[in-house]
Formats: structure tokens, C-alpha cells, sequence
């Protein structure tokens, strides 16, 4: 099936009406198409939800659904630096200030030993604009953040 990229007018939630869990999953997988810088995007499809994972510059981006009720979450991903660090103090310290400054709805954070850039949203109410937003955000903030992390902080 091939999938349609929308545009930033197509993708406002009075186009959609109502997201239902079928027109969830294919919205989320148009933003991860036009986003895609080497058409690498995989799924994997389970009891506990979706994953989908997809190049976006030097980042490899993921998107998870944990199942597609009103309590469920989508999450976006990804890993900017490995841990530890030169200097983490001072990387610390950079980090939480651009959470404050430059992150919008996403944030970095620490998980497994890596600093990521994350943001997360229960689906109730989810429009088909935070969905592009939220994918996008994740995406554009970790590719241009990777490179300059691990220059000043890496091994």
C-alpha cells in the first residue's frame, strides 16, 4: 500500500474529524514517510502495541504506539549522545537548559546510558497535527543535536 503524504493543511484535525484507530496508524506512518531520509522505516506489529523505526539524518528516530484506546501512549524517540560523557556536569547542565529553552513539547533525557530526545502523549483526544508535530519535533531536534553532543562530549 503506498501511503500519502499529506500536507500541513491536510494534516489539520478538522481534516481527519474523529482519529480512529485504523486512520491512526496510517497518519503516523505518511509523517513517517515524508520524514524518512532513506526509505529504511520498518514496523513491528504485537500484542503490546506498534514500533516503528526510521532514519532521519544521522538519527535513527522511533515511534511507539502501546495500543490504540484513549489510555494508550505514543511515544517518539531518540538517541543523541552515549553515556558517559566528557565532562557530564556540564553536559547536564546544557541539556536542562535547552529542555527549558529550545525543546518545545519534546525533552532530553537518560535512558539505557544514552541521552535521548523524547515526547510522549496519551491518544485521548490526539489530533492528526500533534502526531506530525510530535514525530517531527523528535526528529529535527536529535539530528541537529547528535553531532555537536558528541563532538564536545563524546569519547
Amino acid at each position: 500500500m503506498a501511503l500519502q503524504i499529506f500536507s500541513g493543511d491536510d494534516l489539520a484535525p478538522e481534516s481527519f474529524g474523529a482519529i480512529t484507530s485504523s486512520n491512526l496508524v496510517e497518519m503516523i506512518e505518511t509523517v513517517i514517510s515524508s520524514l524518512d531520509s532513506d526509505n529504511s522505516a520498518m514496523v513491528n506489529h504485537s500484542a503490546a502495541g506498534y514500533l516503528w523505526k526510521f532514519k532521519y539524518g544521522t538519527v535513527e528516530v522511533f515511534v511507539q504506539l502501546t495500543g490504540l484506546g484513549e489510555d494508550d501512549m505514543l511515544t517518539v524517540w531518540s538517541a543523541v549522545l552515549k553515556l558517559p560523557a566528557k565532562n557530564e556536569p556540564v553536559l547536564m547542565r546544557q541539556l536542562l537548559e535547552r529542555n527549558w529553552s529550545t525543546t518545545l513539547e519534546a525533552r532530553f533525557g537518560i535512558v539505557n546510558n544514552e541521552v535521548i530526545v523524547v515526547t510522549n502523549r496519551s491518544l485521548a483526544d490526539l489530533s492528526a497535527g500533534e502526531i506530525s508535530r510530535a514525530i517531527t519535533i523528535v526528529a529535527t531536534i536529535a539530528d541537529e543535536s547528535d553531532e555537536p553532543l558528541q563532538a564536545e562530549f563524546g569519547p
